[in-house]
């Protein structure tokens, strides 16, 4: 089936930062709204980025002004730059699509710790 496979993800210091890889088959990332997605242990999923076809970016309060989402069309991939992380960032991150969203990968474990 279908799925992105997400990296990059390790221990680090809080203020440190991070970039994450999402990488996907053109099936399912050309035309499609996308989104990192998060979750801590104990917690539900959610949405920290996401960025529209033609650019557009949202973020969650909580890492606004931090986190950078970017897209490469061409190589059918998406980023996730993290800086100034904190303890509060230790998730397993994930990315799909926005809308219809496909099954979920593996993830890719982020932990922010001293």
């Amino acid at each position: 089936q279908e799925q992105f496979v997400e990296s990059g993800g390790r221990l680090v210091q809080p203020g440190e930062s991070l970039v994450l890889s999402c990488a996907a088959s053109g099936n399912i990332f050309r035309g499609n709204a996308m989104g990192w997605y998060r979750q801590a242990p104990g917690k539900a999923r959610e949405l920290v980025a996401r960025m529209s076809t033609a650019g557009s970016t949202n973020y969650a309060d909580s890492v606004k002004g931090r986190f950078t989402i970017s897209r490469d069309n061409a190589k059918n991939m998406v980023f996730l730059q993290m800086n100034s992380l904190e303890p509060e960032d230790t998730a397993v991150y994930y990315c799909n699509k926005i809308f219809s969203p496909v099954a979920w990968g593996q993830g890719t474990q982020v932990t922010v710790s001293s």
